[in-house]
């Protein structure tokens, strides 16, 4: 009786999103049981039409992986744009495994950590740990990854479609993993992980909101940075590891590639300091990374950074 007389002061339309959201979720956790090689084969069709359809999208892709000067000629330029055109799809279908079958299932997709020896390291430490995971391969199984070996606090920007935050929740915020937002409670959060050494989880390429960063060049042109990173490695003396999960090919799994982050983090040259380090990362599997995101936006409130005259054959020319 009690369920009935409550059920009756929920509005319907609030009864009938729950109903929709349970439903969403109970079909992708049947999608999920389906091969990582049939979900990532339809994510690099949706890619491929992505890129065709969206001349934003095309233009944004090629103009940034021009300027990461990572292609030795045109050829090379080809064969990198029209691998990542495929892996960018990949990375979002993907997540339907990544997130939706029993975290059990999901983590053994991830079929190896090199050097694993420096996890255990920073774990022996006992300082917390703060691990960036730059949009290149698989970022989330990382998390989950990292998340059975000690609680870890990720920091996230909450999506602009509302609808898609119950699937967040239910796809990132499980087993050691819980999830901070990209304000100040959530900045909060992640200082008092760390100051009970445990772990936290950041996207150091995310572009941040204005007052929360400042110009530093990425791959030699003005992005605006966060300076956060370099305020929880002082305040805390956590150590600072840079972590990539590769995708392997045909639908294998993953391989979590870790490295150190020794330089410092804190002031402009810890901020070039971090751009630094992963550009390195990226480096290893250039075609993985994310090059259609916006990185080199200006935030809403935010001063454009300052021009410089750019040299022959750099910035933005597409090959």
């Amino acid at each position: 009786m009690g369920v009935g007389q409550d059920s009756k002061k929920i509005p319907p339309k609030e009864q009938g999103g729950k109903q929709n959201k349970f439903m969403l979720i109970g079909l992708l956790r049947m999608l999920a049981r389906l091969p990582l090689s049939w979900l990532q084969a339809v994510g690099s069709v949706l890619g491929w039409i992505s890129y065709l359809v969206s001349s934003a999208y095309a233009g944004r892709l090629r103009e940034n992986l021009a300027q990461s000067r990572l292609w030795r000629d045109e050829q090379h330029f080809g064969r990198l744009l029209h691998a990542n055109v495929s892996e960018s799809g990949k990375a979002i279908t993907e997540l339907i495994a990544v997130w939706f079958r029993p975290l059990e299932d999901a983590t053994r997709l991830a079929v190896s950590i090199e050097p694993l020896a420096l996890m255990e390291e920073a774990e022996r430490r006992g300082r917390g740990i703060i691990y960036l995971t730059p949009h290149l391969g698989c970022p989330d199984i990382a998390a989950a990854v990292a998340g059975l070996r000690r609680p870890i606090t990720a920091l996230y920007r909450p999506p602009r479609m509302k609808s898609l935050q119950p699937l967040i929740e239910a796809g990132r915020a499980r087993g050691g993993v819980s999830l901070a937002p990209a304000d100040l409670s959530g900045v909060r959060r992640l200082f008092k992980a760390l100051k009970r050494g445990e772990a936290v989880g950041i996207l150091p390429d995310q572009a941040p909101s204005e007052g929360e960063g400042a110009w530093s060049d990425f791959f030699g042109r003005p992005a605006y940075t966060m300076t956060l990173v370099g305020r929880l490695a002082e305040a805390t003396g956590a150590t600072v590891l840079m972590a990539f999960a590769e995708r392997l090919p045909n639908g294998s799994g993953y391989a979590i590639h870790v490295a150190t982050v020794d330089e410092p983090l804190g002031g402009a040259d810890g901020m070039r300091n971090l751009n630094a380090a992963v550009e390195k990362m990226i480096a290893r599997r250039p075609e993985q990374y994310l090059w259609a995101y916006n990185r080199y936006k200006v935030p809403a409130g935010a001063h454009a950074p300052p021009t410089k005259e750019q040299g022959p054959g750099t910035a933005g020319r597409t090959p």
